[in-house]
Order: C-alpha cells, then sequence, then structure tokens
C-alpha cells in the first residue's frame, strides 16, 4: 500500500512540475525572419547524413548483439 501512495505522489509531482516548465513559451524570433521568400523558420538543412549516420550505428550495434548471441551459444553447446 505504502509503495502504491509513493507512486502516485511521484506521478502527481512529476505532472506539476513538468507543466510549470511546458509554461514557458519561448519569445518569437527577431523581425525580418523568412521575408527573402517562403522559407521555413528551422532553415533548409538535409536531415539526411543524420539518419544515415543513426542507421549505420544501429545496424552495427544489432549485428554485434546478435554475433555476442550466437558466440554464447556455441559456448553453452560445447
Amino acid at each position: 500500500m505504502k509503495n502504491h501512495i509513493l507512486k502516485l505522489l511521484f506521478t502527481i509531482i512529476l505532472v506539476i512540475g513538468t507543466s510549470s516548465i511546458f509554461a514557458q513559451v519561448p519569445p518569437p524570433p527577431p523581425g525580418g525572419h523568412g521575408t527573402g521568400g517562403n522559407v521555413p523558420a528551422g532553415g533548409t538543412g538535409s536531415i539526411t547524413g543524420g539518419i544515415g549516420i543513426l542507421l549505420a550505428l544501429g545496424a552495427a550495434y544489432g549485428g554485434k548483439k546478435v554475433y555476442k548471441a550466437w558466440k554464447d551459444k556455441d559456448q553453452i553447446e560445447d
């Protein structure tokens, strides 16, 4: 019972704390932003390079985990 009360209290504190953090609205961008045409506020940078790096790292990590599991399986059977 005590554990449930602590979880409920922690959840309430977390919700109240995050609502006050999200209430702070950032200031608007400086005047004249995007006046040179239809330019989004975030810019026109490409994210494809970053996605490729993340995919390669994820594949390498997954390959490492599969290799380790395969190696451990062979050691158990011997």
